[in-house]
């Protein structure tokens, strides 16, 4: 299989104030197109920061970061954030809907944004609820749904554009036992009968099960 991301030589630090506090050092990783990638490591080992690397929310220091044949490490904030929008899906632990809008209207959000009518994002909307099994749901509120409803409307609103990459950030932190169990199936599937290449961080070795391949960070080093 072909790698979809490809990460050579990466380091990224922070400045603070006079003071340089480095991240990740030196790291090189290649991602197969159909991956599930968990990310383990203790906390501030560097997870979360090469997750925002992979999908475009930061830029690294040094080192080549290609992720589906474009090296985003060149890219300029316009062309990195129309990039993001065509080609990564955000999982987040805290779901993050918008409590004023429905199921549906959380799910049609980022097809606002394309060319696509009505009624295409209407067909394209109802089609991902019905991957994550939320059909029945799609006109009820956050509130009125459970901490794993809406974690499941988070994934549908996440694969709704149909991205290269699905990026989660401990994606069951916030759940029930029985809640995890049924989101890592639903990441299972999407990756097995949609192949969608996902990469997750998480600290839980029991979510990090589902995933084809795990690796591990320990203060900035793959190890």
């Amino acid at each position: 299989m072909a790698s979809i991301i490809s990460i050579q030589n990466l380091s990224k630090s922070y400045q603070r104030d006079s003071f340089e506090i480095p991240v990740l050092n030196n790291l090189s990783l290649e991602i197969e197109e159909g991956e599930f990638l968990a990310l383990m490591g203790p906390s501030g080992s560097g997870k979360t920061t090469l997750l925002n690397l992979i999908a475009g929310i930061d830029k690294p220091s040094s080192g080549k970061l290609t992720v589906a044949g474009t090296d985003i490490a060149k890219l300029n904030e316009s062309a990195l954030a129309k990039w993001r929008s065509n080609n990564v899906g955000f999982i987040f632990q805290f779901y993050n809907l918008i409590p004023v809008l429905t199921a549906f209207e959380n799910v049609e959000l980022p097809l606002l944004l394309t060319n696509l009518s009505k009624a295409e994002r209407k067909k394209r909307v109802e089609l991902v609820l019905s991957v994550v099994g939320l059909t029945d749901r799609m006109y009820h509120y956050p509130k009125q749904l459970s901490g794993g409803q809406e974690q499941r409307v988070a994934i549908a609103r996440a694969i709704v554009t149909d991205p290269t990459i699905l990026v989660a950030d401990e994606p069951t932190g916030d759940l029930d036992k029985n809640s995890a169990n049924e989101v890592l199936t639903l990441l299972d599937r999407l990756n097995k009968e949609f192949k969608k290449t996902i990469v997750m961080v998480t600290h839980d070795p029991a979510s990090a099960a589902k995933a084809s391949v795990k690796r591990h960070l320990d203060k900035g080093d793959l190890v």
